[in-house]
């Protein structure tokens, strides 16, 4: 009988350590995901204001920026220079929003899902209106700060729907 008791006792120990790190691992998760919205709350206000500074303030030193019919761009200086021509587009608004992020289960990566929407304005002032999704992959530093080490975007919009014949 008392072989059972310490079985029992032991069993009722796991399940405890068990959920309290489950519980651990979803606030981690939780905190997480909640520094990475409010990080990317302020890269999306930082870029609506044309402040390239602000706007590239989320990317790692030695991140890559994937834009679509452009080359992949590494670093976050040459990443800043990037942003620096794409926020001087003529007409450019811009708006994003998350749509799904998921965290690492030792909480020190995540991706995150976006869907965007911009206007442009073409060469004849015509406004181009454009919308599409991003990935980003975001990383927690060393100083605990969440980063982005990759962000790749592209549209939902044909290439050729605003070529007429």
């Amino acid at each position: 009988m008392r072989g059972t008791g310490v079985v029992l006792a032991s069993a009722l120990l796991f399940v405890s350590v068990s959920g309290a790190t489950c519980q651990q691992s979803s606030e981690i998760r939780a905190t997480a995901e909640a520094a990475i919205r409010a990080a990317d709350a302020a890269g999306l206000k930082a870029a609506q204001a044309k402040d390239v500074v602000g706007a590239t303030s989320n990317y790692a030193d030695d991140a890559s920026w994937l834009p679509p019919h452009a080359p992949l761009v590494r670093g976050k200086e040459a990443i800043r220079s990037a942003w620096t021509q794409f926020l001087g587009t003529p007409g450019l608004k811009i708006e994003w929003q998350i749509t799904k992020i998921d965290i690492s289960r030792a909480g020190d990566m995540a991706y995150a899902l976006y869907k965007y929407q911009m206007t442009m304005s073409a060469p004849n002032g015509a406004p181009i209106d454009d919308r599409g999704k991003d990935m980003a992959v975001w990383v927690k530093q060393s100083d605990g700060k969440w980063k982005m080490v990759a962000d790749s975007f592209n549209s939902d919009v044909p290439l050729l729907s605003g070529i007429s014949k």
